[in-house]
């Protein structure tokens, strides 16, 4: 999500960081997923964003071209490490792209919820709450776990009240 004042790299980057910071301190109670696993694939899932930036769909880039910048930044990332920690980087972010695992598809679920998040942020920083409604749009149904759905939630109905709260203010 490249938007507001720390969009590109910047954003890309705080992104990245605060999922980090979102999966330590998120504590699932789901003991169906496998905590090393999802954590280890949400420190991974963006990392070849650090080269390729983060792709939005208004960018107007297929996802078939997506992947493939994707695909050889991560390439290109993981050949600067030894044998085994290359083949499980590697494949840890072969195993988030098409979300083949419930751990890879609750990391994007985290991940969606942190864009909510973010646009939120941008839009009271900026004074223009529901400024940046495509993003919660373009995430609406697409969370499933009960944990993530309550969080998605609760971002939604602190941003509708200040969203509500700025529509009631008298114009000058």
């Amino acid at each position: 999500m490249a938007v507001g004042p720390l969009g590109g790299a910047a954003g890309s980057l705080l992104q990245f960081l605060r999922l980090g910071m979102a999966v330590v301190a998120l504590v699932t109670e789901d003991k169906q997923l496998n905590k090393d696993r999802w954590v280890r694939l949400a420190l991974v899932h963006d990392m070849a964003e650090r080269i390729v930036g983060d792709i939005a769909p208004a960018d107007n880039i297929s996802k078939e071209e997506k992947h493939q910048r994707e695909e050889a930044a991560m390439k290109h990332l993981t050949q600067l490490l030894s044998g085994d920690l290359r083949k499980g980087i590697y494949e840890l972010w072969e195993e988030y792209e098409p979300q083949s695992t419930a751990e890879a598809r609750f990391v994007k679920e985290l991940d969606q919820c942190e864009m909510i998040l973010q646009a939120s942020e941008y839009e009271e920083l900026e004074k223009m709450p529901g400024r940046l409604q495509d993003f919660s749009d373009s995430t609406s149904g697409k969370c499933n776990h009960s944990e993530v759905v309550q969080l998605v939630s609760s971002i939604n109905i602190e941003r509708n009240t200040k969203i509500a709260a700025t529509a009631s203010e008298p114009h000058s």
